[in-house]
């Protein structure tokens, strides 16, 4: 049995090729303090929220959460990724459109998917959620029977994450889905947006 990854005290730097390491610096090829890194929700707010654009990606990451948990996810986890988590403002003389994001949920006690998804469409919908949240989500239910199209998607998320569309290889993010920290990371993100106003 593989122990689960200890989280760290904090969002990894950009290497030189301006990506998160998809290994811990110093650590061996085969080490298991690698991708993706278990982070605070608030460290993610302190170490990414640099430009207003971020802080705007945040800001909507964070409704989007309250969301979530206003309908009762609040067990499990979310993988974070995409341009969001690279320094694509060297790399491509940009800033990032959004926040890639899987929600690995337990379902809540008594809820089924059809009386989870009933009425709030708007969650589940990546149209919407690109447009509500600037988040490009996906979902998959933890505890649920260990299907041939669960694994198809874990892999594909995860082979899909860990490179640059260059074949580079980068690491990206884990937060805890609990809401346990959403307040403190608001307030931090709430004293970012004062900065860059």
């Amino acid at each position: 049995m593989i122990p689960e990854m200890m989280p760290i005290a904090t969002v990894p730097h950009w290497n030189t090729h301006g990506v998160l390491p998809p290994i811990a610096p110093g650590e061996l090829g085969n080490s298991l303090f690698r991708s993706p890194y278990a982070v605070g929700l608030p460290e993610v707010v302190d170490c990414l929220s640099i430009s207003t654009e971020r802080i705007a990606i945040l800001d909507g990451f964070l409704r989007f959460r309250s969301e979530l948990h206003r309908v009762g996810l609040v067990s499990g986890f979310q993988w974070l990724n995409g341009s969001f988590l690279e320094n694509i403002e060297d790399l491509e003389d940009r800033q990032p459109n959004d926040l890639d994001v899987v929600t690995f949920y337990a379902m809540p006690t008594g809820q089924s998917q059809q009386s989870l998804f009933a009425g709030k469409t708007y969650l589940f919908d990546n149209t919407q959620l690109r447009q509500d949240y600037k988040i490009d989500g996906y979902f998959r239910e933890l505890g649920a029977n260990i299907s041939s199209d669960n694994i198809t998607m874990i892999t594909y998320w995860y082979s899909m994450w860990s490179h640059r569309r260059n074949g580079l290889w980068k690491g990206f993010l884990q937060v805890d889905l609990d809401s346990a920290n959403d307040e403190e990371a608001r307030n931090r993100l709430d004293a970012k947006k004062e900065i860059f106003q």
